[in-house]
């Protein structure tokens, strides 16, 4: 693919390139994670384009699946995130809109490779929601767990 630099490469072709490079390369968003010393769940949201990687892990992505030499520089650019949806207002709630904004595809992308084509219920559901001390702030830790329901074909 080293070969094959666009003048005009896209933030969206290089997606595009990525979902290729790994479908080809027969990859899961975990090896290729480990493969550039990075979480899944932040390599698949940065690969989607709602996370710029640091400059050193987009060449380290560059390199591990052969894309152009001008991707790295657009997957350590700062995104600008646009969702169609209407956006709520409350500070909170937005936050929480935002997080599953951009991890929502990333969430959906390793269920799928760790169950299968389906999805977690939001009614045979639990969450928790707990404070843990921190020195640079306490945190909040939020806790899903949904039961797992594949697809049923018609």
């Amino acid at each position: 693919m080293k070969d094959q630099i666009a003048p005009t490469l896209t933030r969206e072709d290089v997606t595009a390139l990525i979902l290729a490079a790994r479908k080809a390369q027969g990859l899961s968003w975990e090896g290729i994670a480990e493969r550039i010393g990075m979480s899944p769940v932040f390599t698949h949201s940065a690969c989607m384009g709602m996370n710029a990687f640091p400059a050193d892990k987009a060449q380290a992505l560059v390199t591990a699946l052969d894309l152009p030499a001008g991707a790295a520089d657009l997957l350590s650019e700062s995104p600008t995130k646009i969702w169609s949806q209407a956006v709520p207002t409350d500070p909170c709630l937005y936050r929480l809109y935002e997080i599953f904004g951009v991890y929502g595809p990333t969430i959906k992308a390793l269920i799928e490779e760790k169950f299968g084509t389906g999805i977690m219920s939001a009614i045979d559901f639990e969450m928790s929601l707990t404070r843990v001390a921190n020195p640079k702030g306490d945190r909040v830790k939020l806790e899903m767990s949904g039961k797992y329901l594949a697809y049923n074909a018609w």
